[in-house]
């Protein structure tokens, strides 16, 4: 990323976003900036020309970049989260999407008590469940866990998934809808999907929220 990244080139870059967003047919979908190895010039920059939030997806990073900022925009986490991490990122964090598993919400409950969770999904493809590595609890385990957040006294709001890595159009709109068509069983509000390479893909099916970082900053440097 070059040394300074000004509001002004995240703008026209996030028009650019949002003009994609309305050729695939989404309406009022929020677009989550993600900033992650980026530096605070591009938090800066994000909230600076419109960005609905920032994404973040290391907690420690997370903690050093926005401990510097006065105002802090509203951010996501947006990646795995281990459960002795919940209490570091606490503070600073308004939306947690990858609740994938009961020990998490717990940790979280006691932590965040109250916080807004989205419980993370495995996008199905033609072979079944794969991209375990992403994280995800799978379509059926999804309900059960989505109540024990509310009973914990979380707010679940929606549903978060990764598409599947190396799929093609066909198998990734399936597996989005599948996804869509859970949120709107459950009776939730939110379903956040779809990144750079394939968010007229998500939106078609029913993406409320994209995570968008490349498109916004250009090429992502690597994490230090």
């Amino acid at each position: 990323m070059p040394a300074s990244i000004t509001a002004e080139q995240v703008a026209e870059r996030l028009a650019a976003v949002r003009a994609r967003i309305e050729r695939a047919g989404g309406a009022d979908v929020r677009v989550v900036a993600v900033t992650k190895t980026f530096g605070l010039d591009a938090v800066v920059a994000a909230v600076a020309a419109g960005c609905d939030a920032i994404g973040e997806n290391y907690a420690q990073e997370l903690v050093s970049k926005l401990a510097m900022l006065v105002e802090r925009p509203p951010v996501h986490f947006i990646g795995q989260l281990q459960s002795n991490k919940v209490r570091m990122i606490a503070p600073f964090v308004d939306v947690y999407e990858t609740v994938d598993r009961v020990s998490l919400a717990r940790e979280l409950a006691r932590r965040a008590p109250g916080a807004r969770v989205l419980v993370q999904v495995i996008t199905p493809n033609d072979d079944g469940f794969v991209d375990l590595g992403k994280g995800g609890c799978s379509l059926r385990d999804a309900p059960p866990l989505v109540d024990e957040c509310a009973q914990l006294g979380l707010v679940p709001i929606g549903l978060m998934t990764v598409g599947p890595t190396g799929a093609g159009e066909t198998t990734t709109r399936a597996g989005f809808g599948a996804v869509r068509r859970l949120v709107d069983s459950l009776g939730l509000a939110v379903c956040s999907m779809g990144m750079t390479d394939d968010l007229e893909l998500a939106v078609g099916e029913g993406s409320t929220q994209v995570r968008v970082g490349s498109a916004l900053f250009g090429a992502r440097p690597p994490r230090r």
